[in-house]
Formats: C-alpha cells, sequence, structure tokens
C-alpha cells in the first residue's frame, strides 16, 4: 500500500506511545521500547505499529503488529515463529502494488494471510494456511501490503473481502 511517509511516521509514534503510556499493552504486546524510543518485537526486533480493520458493518478490530519493511525482512517473515497473541500480526509493505505471492515454508503456525489492495481494503485471504506448505497463495489483484494473523482469526472477527486495513 502507497503510504505517505507522514502517515507511517505518524502511525510509528502512535504505537510508541501506547507501548510508552500502558503498561498493560506493552506486556500484552510482547513490545520493548527501542533505542529511539519506538516499540520493537524482542523475538523479530521489527519495529511494531497499531493496525485497524474495519469491517463493512462498522466493527473495528484493532491489532499491534510488526512491521516487515526490508525484502530481507520480508523474506524471513514469521518462520520458526512458534507462537504468536491473538491481537498481533505482521505486515508486508510493498513500494508498489503487485501480484503478491506467499507461502509456508518453515512457518510453524497457521496463518491467515490478507492481501490488501492499495486502496487500504481487503482483496482476498487466504485462511489457516497450512504449516510448512510450499503452496503459493496469492492476491486476486494488485496488492500495496500483506497482513498475517494468526490461523482462523479473520473468521473469528468477521473480517472478510471489502474490509479497511489502515495502520
Amino acid at each position: 500500500m502507497q503510504i505517505g511517509k507522514a502517515l507511517r511516521m505518524a502511525s510509528i509514534a502512535v504505537a510508541a506511545m501506547l507501548a510508552a503510556c500502558s503498561t498493560q499493552a506493552a506486556t500484552e504486546n510482547t513490545a520493548a521500547p527501542a533505542q529511539a524510543g519506538a516499540a520493537v518485537h524482542p523475538q523479530s526486533g521489527l519495529e511494531l505499529t497499531a493496525l485497524t480493520i474495519t469491517t463493512q458493518e462498522g466493527a473495528e478490530h484493532a491489532f499491534t503488529v510488526e512491521v516487515a519493511a526490508t525484502q530481507e525482512e520480508q523474506r524471513q517473515g514469521l518462520m520458526f515463529r512458534t507462537s504468536m497473541g491473538p491481537d498481533e500480526g505482521m505486515i508486508f509493505p510493498f513500494p508498489r502494488a503487485r501480484i503478491a505471492s506467499f507461502w509456508m515454508r518453515n512457518t510453524v503456525i497457521s496463518l491467515d494471510i490478507i492481501f490488501i489492495g492499495p486502496d487500504g481494503r481487503i482483496l482476498n485471504i487466504a485462511e489457516n494456511t497450512v504449516p510448512y506448505s510450499e503452496e503459493s497463495v496469492r492476491s486476486i489483484g494488485p496488492a500495496g501490503a500483506v497482513l498475517e494473523l494468526n490461523g482462523g482469526r479473520t473468521a473469528e472477527l468477521g473480517i472478510k473481502a471489502g474490509d479497511l486495513v489502515e495502520w
């Protein structure tokens, strides 16, 4: 998803303020303060940011997600991770929208892989992907970002194609 630098910096600042202001949130999301004040995930070292999914019915679901911004971070993704909190995930923003293809090689936990269009709307969801599978799951159109949540979480929350993702 094409995100302006100011919007991304504001999102990171909000996540850092939330982590700094709430001991409970920092504990629940396993956030630790970074040297520059931004929250980072203790296992991956990736920046954490707040993300909200608003359903077409108006329900809002808040998550704290790791930002896999570089190609290397995106290649690693959630491989070898053995658990993730129910309101945690990982976002993979792309510099340009493209057909996105993901697989589960070396991924221990089942994931819902959410393909997000350049307009922030969910294009499609690959639900309950099979751990360790090398079968490719793809976006149905150009994706500006991909979001990974625990397998089954989208169905549990009623998240579907057309819903709005903001971070």
